[in-house]
Order: structure tokens, then C-alpha cells, then sequence
């Protein structure tokens, strides 16, 4: 018994994972014409990994690109499993509490970038201390979507975005925090002149930040989740 009760928290905790696979452009949906897709969907857990940057093998470009006029919406989108986009089921469930964050970082070409350029903030849903409100919860509650605004003052050119939920809900000791990414590659057009700087994957995040190593179901609970502030334009 007590082996098949190991086997089905493992099972449970497999079917929990995700991977962010697909993107609209306002609202045309380009589903997976322009994402570097994981080889599965499992986690990153070393922060000092270039796997944290666009997830294993997200180094290497695939040939989509997707356009977008600077202040429009981009919305990304995840699923457990490949191809899966019923609402009906969570985008990621078993318990994966934890941010919802959007980075971009502009590169030369989106094609061949392999995502050690600066990264900045564009979008978070972190914890506002009430019954789900963890932005995993949101994104559950909106079929894995998270939509932001292309600031309109960003300056034209090819970007990666990058997508990432981390899942605190083993968070309680090193190591245990579990970082869901994906990375997509696409054009702004009709922007500005701003060129924010950022941050650095991996160095934007510690093991021993307190929005990685946490107890979430301690209380009560304040929670501040890493990198920097999200840039506005």
C-alpha cells in the first residue's frame, strides 16, 4: 500500500506539470508558429542553469517569428499537456502554487538568440493574500492565458518573450521551487525609442531569495516574487 500511494503522488505530481506552448497576437491566435517548445513538461530547478533562460534546449531558435505592433497585446498561453487546450482542465494544477511572471529581452534576431542578452519585466500576477489569488490561480481560472500590453514607447525590432510560472508549493527547501518557461520569438513594429535594461538568466534569481525559498502554507503569508519591478514603458 504504501508503495502505491508513492506511486500515485508521483503520478499526480507528473500530470501537474506544463509547459507554455502557444501565443495570440491581439486576438489572432498563432498557437505554436513562433515558441521554443521544451522537450516535456517538466521543471527547471537549478537557478544557476542556462536551462532558466528559455527551458532545456531553449538556447536554440526554431524559424517562426511572430509580428506585433508596440501596443497591442500579446497573450501567452500554457497547458499541461502538448496540444491540450481545453478549459476544462487546469493549466497547471496539483497544488503549483506560485507567480506568473513576462519578461522580454531585445535581440538581433529571434531566430538565433540564445537568451544571455538583459531581460526586463513586462508582466506579474504574484500573491495578494486572498483565496486564489496566486497567479497560477489566475491563470487557471483564465484557460492558461495571460494577456499584457506591448508597452507602445518600446523601440522597434526582433525580442524574445519569456513566460514563467514557478511553483512554490515545495518551496520550503532548496532546490524545491519549480520553474516552468518557455521562450517566443517576435517583431515589434511602430514603436518607440525606450531600450530598458534588466537582468541576466540565469543571475536575476538566488535559491535563497525569499520569493523562491518559502513555506506558502505558513501563516500568514507575505509574499514578494523575484527579479526586478515590471517595466512599463
Amino acid at each position: 500500500m504504501k508503495c502505491l500511494l508513492i506511486l500515485l503522488a508521483t503520478a499526480s505530481s507528473i500530470t501537474a506539470h506544463s509547459t507554455w506552448q502557444e501565443l495570440w497576437v491581439g486576438s489572432t491566435d498563432e498557437a505554436g508558429t513562433c515558441v521554443r517548445l521544451p522537450p516535456n513538461n517538466n521543471p527547471v530547478t537549478d537557478v544557476t542553469s542556462n536551462d532558466l533562460r528559455c527551458n532545456v534546449g531553449g538556447t536554440t531558435g526554431v524559424s517562426g517569428v511572430c509580428e506585433v505592433a508596440a501596443g497591442n497585446t500579446l497573450t501567452v498561453e500554457m497547458h499541461a499537456q502538448p496540444g491540450d487546450r481545453s478549459c476544462a482542465n487546469p493549466a497547471i494544477g496539483g497544488n503549483h502554487y506560485g507567480p506568473v511572471m513576462v519578461y522580454m529581452s531585445a535581440v538581433a534576431d529571434a531566430t538565433t538568440a540564445d537568451g544571455s542578452s538583459s531581460w526586463f519585466k513586462v508582466a506579474q500576477d504574484s500573491y495578494a493574500g486572498t483565496t486564489e489569488s496566486w497567479g497560477t490561480e489566475i491563470l487557471n481560472a483564465n484557460c492558461g492565458k495571460r494577456t499584457f500590453t506591448v508597452p507602445k514607447t518600446l523601440a522597434s525590432g526582433n525580442y524574445l518573450v519569456r513566460a514563467e510560472a514557478i511553483a512554490l508549493h515545495a518551496a520550503s527547501s532548496s532546490g524545491g521551487a519549480q520553474f516552468y518557461m518557455s521562450c517566443y520569438q517576435i517583431n515589434v513594429t511602430g514603436g518607440g525609442s525606450a531600450k530598458p535594461t534588466g537582468v541576466l538568466f540565469p543571475g536575476a534569481y538566488k535559491a535563497s531569495d525569499p520569493g523562491i525559498l518559502i513555506n506558502i502554507y505558513q501563516t500568514p503569508l507575505t509574499y514578494t516574487a523575484p527579479g526586478p519591478a515590471v517595466w512599463t514603458g
